[in-house]
């Protein structure tokens, strides 16, 4: 026993005890394993941040308002002012629309349009005769626009104005259905209106106005100036009328305008799509 004892200390040191071995390489792997894991992940997250840092700094150094100075804004100013000026409108129509108190459901709609022409109104109201020869002569006009569009394309075979007219009026019929607005108040209606006969209509947007417009920009064009003035100023008198007569709100003649530049480009970009496909297919034969 002694000489198998003496072997096995001969053969174990003192300091390789398994017990302690095994503690100090667990402890060692642990440990070791667990500072390496909070190296890496502190290394992680200081690129991850470092990266952020870059991408922010990039971005603020490629914005085109870093790159500003005091002689770029005096440069707007002074080559730029309607924008300017368009700024200004909407902080100022902002403090309006949110101190502006809103109007009843049992009272008529505001028209800024209807109080500038009061005198007008009541004139037209005094006079049934001349709000009847007004009246004609504005259905006169409707027929001038309607002849001209018709001309444009069954004579000289320039379809963009009908089309113009064909998408503007879908729409009006589309949004005058989706939302119908009431009757102006003290409407003078006459018989000789067009639509004639009194018959009901879609107020919101006005055909009158858009098919004007319409009609106008085809003369720009054709470079035929003196017709497309004449039809302006028709137009701005038609303007009047139609608000002096309570016959369209105020809203409805300035989107009119809006709507035949509008519908007259979709036009333009129709006709080019068409153009351009057909070039495509002759290409391709």
């Amino acid at each position: 026993m002694n000489g198998t004892h003496s072997l096995h200390l001969r053969h174990t040191p003192p300091s390789a005890n398994p017990c302690t071995t095994l503690n100090n390489n667990n402890n060692g792997n642990i440990n070791g394993h667990y500072v390496n894991g909070g190296d890496k992940m502190k290394k992680s997250s200081s690129n991850t941040n470092v990266v952020n840092t870059s991408r922010v700094e990039r971005f603020f150094r490629n914005a085109s308002f870093m790159k500003w100075r005091s002689g770029d804004l005096l440069y707007v100013v002074r080559y730029h002012p309607l924008p300017c000026l368009l700024t200004l409108c909407l902080f100022f129509f902002m403090g309006v629309e949110y101190t502006l108190r809103m109007i009843p459901f049992s009272s008529p709609p505001f028209d800024l349009g209807f109080i500038a022409t009061v005198p007008f109104h009541r004139f037209l109201a005094n006079s049934p005769a001349l709000n009847t020869v007004l009246a004609g002569l504005n259905t006169v006009f409707v027929f001038m626009q309607t002849s001209y569009i018709l001309w444009t394309w069954l004579v000289e075979g320039r379809p963009r104005a009908t089309i113009a007219t064909l998408f503007m009026f879908t729409f009006r019929g589309i949004l005058g259905y989706s939302t119908q607005l009431p009757l102006p108040q003290d409407f003078l209606a006459s018989g000789a209106d067009f639509p004639v006969g009194n018959v009901s209509f879609f107020l919101f947007y006005s055909g009158h106005v858009a098919a004007s417009v319409i009609a106008s920009l085809d003369m720009r064009r054709m470079h035929r100036w003196e017709s497309a003035w004449a039809f302006d100023m028709l137009n701005v008198l038609q303007f009047v009328r139609l608000l002096s007569t309570r016959g369209h709100y105020t809203i409805d003649l300035v989107v009119g305008v809006g709507a035949g530049i509008l519908f007259d480009t979709i036009a333009s970009n129709y006709l080019e799509s068409k153009k351009l496909k057909s070039h495509s297919v002759n290409a391709s034969k």
